[in-house]
């Protein structure tokens, strides 16, 4: 009786130590399960930290001129009514978002700069971005169409009939509009043409006033980023983060756990 029970026990403890074996095989996949979605988790974060999309896509349409406008619960960027807002040409926006292109990157972000050097490079980013402007600035600015010109032109008679009417009405003399309109138009003419170009040099005159907003604009996107690369802060950020995911596998405590043994029923 005595040799069955010893036996009896010495099967109970092989069953004990075949399930604590297999408790520790879960528990080491559930921690590499974990560590893989930390790690997972972690590069998405990263990975969405050196994005700039968002940014690029941002000043794309800043630069267009486009404006924000509600769209029923969220905000949709449009082209705006008012072509006066339109300051760039199609090739000054691509030119100037090259530019952005090839500093906005994560190669700027994970460098490592000190206040002399992010200095240095925005000064000169500075000045061969407002020499090239302009040195083009016929191309770079919007030039307003000839339908936009003849609007304009219009929208100039229709104010002159306004004032001419309204002097005739405080002299309490008739006013006939048309009769006016014909007036004004019968001055103008021979000197339409005349009127339309100085309509256009006024408006693109204009477009060049917002030359040193957009450097500016452009130029403190582009500081931006190298600030970020300020003594290598962005890359150590990314590292901290990588030495946080790979440290968390050490803080899980394994715990006994008390499987199913059958043979403790034989025992009763």
């Amino acid at each position: 009786m005595s040799n069955n029970e010893d036996t009896m026990k010495e099967y109970e403890n092989q069953m004990r130590e075949a399930q604590m074996q297999i408790d520790s095989a879960k528990l080491g996949q559930s921690q590499q399960e974990l560590m893989g979605m930390d790690n997972n988790n972690t590069m998405n974060s990263i990975n969405e930290q050196l994005d700039l999309g968002d940014v690029l896509e941002r000043m794309h349409n800043l630069l267009r001129g486009y404006v924000l406008k509600k769209d029923g619960s969220s905000m949709q960027w449009v082209k705006p009514e008012n072509s006066d807002l339109i300051v760039l040409s199609d090739y000054g926006v691509s030119y100037i978002m090259q530019m952005l292109q090839s500093y906005l990157t994560k190669n700027t972000l994970l460098s490592n700069y000190d206040d002399k050097q992010i200095n240095a490079k925005m000064e000169d980013f500075s000045i061969t971005l407002a020499d090239d402007i302009f040195m083009e600035y016929d191309k770079m600015f919007y030039g307003p169409t000839l339908e936009e010109c003849k609007a304009e032109l219009k929208k100039r008679v229709q104010q002159k009939v306004n004032i001419r009417a309204f002097a005739l009405d405080l002299m309490d003399k008739e006013v006939d509009k048309d009769m006016l309109e014909k007036s004004i138009l019968k001055e103008m003419e021979g000197t339409v043409e005349r009127e339309l170009n100085t309509i256009k040099d006024q408006k693109r005159k204009n477009k060049l006033k917002r030359f040193e907003s957009i450097i500016r604009m452009v130029q403190d996107t582009v500081h931006s980023a190298y600030q970020r690369a300020w003594k290598g802060q962005e890359r150590n950020t990314a590292r901290s983060h990588m030495h946080i995911t790979e440290t968390k596998g050490g803080m899980f405590t394994p715990q006994q756990q008390s499987g199913f043994n059958p043979l403790s029923l034989l025992r009763r």
